[in-house]
């Protein structure tokens, strides 16, 4: 897992804090299954294509109304991936977008058909997390948008530079 800077803070957290809330609140604690999530990830995305995770499994809690990761149960709240680069935008239909070629909706429960080649891996990590996973795209500007200026947490898991 890389992340941008080590003492880099977002909406009051620090890399770590994101690191650790992630770790302790989607995978049980496990590094091991952490480290597999991210791997199956590797394995399936375009080449040079940063991928973060934002939402509640980095904050702990919901944007929305502030209810706590998994308040309705276990396995009930989804994470939320989203895939940086041109390579991964271009994986997505024309009619998958909030911004043409620049935002993505997520794939999910609701849009599965927006990016067809990303179902198998949403599947996948879908059983392996046991809880819903969503997955979109951005270009690098979206992401420095909201992280910067908007200080919405993310924690990097794969840096495109790696």
């Amino acid at each position: 897992m890389a992340d941008h800077a080590p003492d880099e803070v977002q909406g009051g957290l620090t890399d770590e804090e994101k690191r650790r809330n992630v770790l302790r609140l989607a995978f049980g604690g496990d590094q091991e299954r952490l480290e597999a999530f991210v791997g199956l990830i590797r394995q399936e995305i375009p080449e040079g294509t940063e991928v973060v995770l934002r939402g509640s499994a980095v904050t702990g809690e919901r944007w929305k109304d502030g209810a706590a990761f998994d308040c309705d149960g276990p396995g009930t709240s989804d994470l939320d991936l989203t895939l940086v680069g041109e390579d991964a935008v271009a994986l997505f239909k024309p009619t998958g977008f909030f911004v043409p070629g620049v935002h993505s909706r997520p794939v999910s429960e609701d849009d599965p058909d927006i990016a067809p080649s990303l179902i198998p891996l949403r599947e996948a990590l879908m059983v392996m997390t046991g809880r819903p996973v969503n997955i979109q795209a951005s270009r690098d500007i979206v992401i420095q948008f909201r992280g910067g200026l908007l200080d919405q947490p993310y924690l990097t898991l794969i840096d495109k530079r790696a």
